[in-house]
């Protein structure tokens, strides 16, 4: 519900001037200030290989449960600058994505 919803809550958090951090990297390209979580186009590819699992066979019972492995921090510094926060570089350093 929040991912469908995430154009507005960006609207919300910048009309307001709320530093908000999500867990999906496309709150941050739309303009929140940062997210970090699991990488969903890896999740989705992950969910395609288990898809062709079950499609040459495999019951589904047989396939084990899997939790993301790949994480993703995307920076949004033209909204830190927006709203006057100061991202350490250290932060910045660690990124898988600045946005500038």
């Amino acid at each position: 519900m929040l991912f469908n919803e995430r154009r507005h809550i960006v609207d919300l958090a910048t009309r307001h001037r709320l530093p908000s951090i999500a867990m999906a990297r496309e709150l941050a390209e739309l303009g929140g200030l940062m997210a970090y979580g699991a990488s969903i186009r890896d999740l989705f590819r992950r969910a395609g290989v288990y898809v062709d699992m079950i499609l040459q066979g495999t019951k589904p019972a047989d396939l084990p449960v899997q939790q993301p492995t790949k994480f993703e921090l995307v920076i949004n510094l033209k909204t830190a600058k927006t709203l006057g926060v100061d991202v350490p570089p250290t932060l910045l350093a660690i990124a898988d994505e600045v946005i500038e």
